[in-house]
């Protein structure tokens, strides 16, 4: 990562720091850096701002836990400004949201949120003669439940055989399960999301 940044072209000696989610390539925040915090950033591969508010370095996460680890770094073609592709270990905005800009782009879903999305199309719309999520709906909740239990048992005893690929296919098996039970207790993994978060902040 020898990359080099100009810190003189500003009297603060600050650069503009814009963070995107390597994965799902999400605008997370802004930050700014002076040459120590990117000196550390480099060093340590998780992001250091220079808070401004504070008058010192800052490393994200520092408090909460949700730091940003690099996965790659690209500078401008004028040396002042630097982005910083990471991993984010949590969400990212201090009020709990996964960027600082507010709720993402509904065209930008991952791909559990899209098929969250269809599952519950199926469970509206779709005709159990040619659908099998649709079939499971119809069935009732305590059919879905059980279908979960048996696929649970599967992914345990596939855990012990040790083959890798069967392992996978039946953890997919389980969680696409787990969301058609989810959508038919009228909930989503949002909700269990949210749960989550909650205990990790405690």
């Amino acid at each position: 990562m020898e990359k080099k940044l100009d810190f003189s072209k500003n009297t603060e000696g600050l650069v503009p720091a814009v963070v995107q989610d390597h994965q799902t390539r999400d605008v997370l925040m802004l930050g700014y850096m002076n040459e120590a915090a990117w000196e550390k950033t480099l060093k340590e591969k998780r992001v250091t701002f220079y808070s401004r508010s504070k008058g010192r370095l800052w490393t994200k996460g520092e408090e909460s836990g949700n730091f940003l680890d690099i996965v790659d770094i690209q500078v401008d073609c004028d040396q002042d400004t630097v982005l910083l592709k990471v991993k984010p270990h949590g969400p990212v905005c201090h009020t709990g949201s996964e960027t600082c800009f507010g709720e993402r782009d509904p065209h930008e879903l991952s791909f559990l949120e899209k098929l969250e999305s269809i599952i519950a199309d199926r469970k509206s719309a779709a005709d159990p003669s040619s659908s099998y999520v649709a079939t499971l709906f119809k069935s009732g909740t305590k059919k879905i439940a059980q279908k979960v239990g048996e696929e649970a048992v599967e992914l345990v005893l596939e855990t012990k055989d040790g083959n890798e690929e069967d392992f996978l296919n039946e953890a997919a098996d389980l969680l696409f399960h787990y969301m058609i039970l989810l959508q038919a207790s009228d909930k989503r993994l949002e909700d269990v999301s949210l749960i989550l978060q909650k205990r990790h902040e405690q």
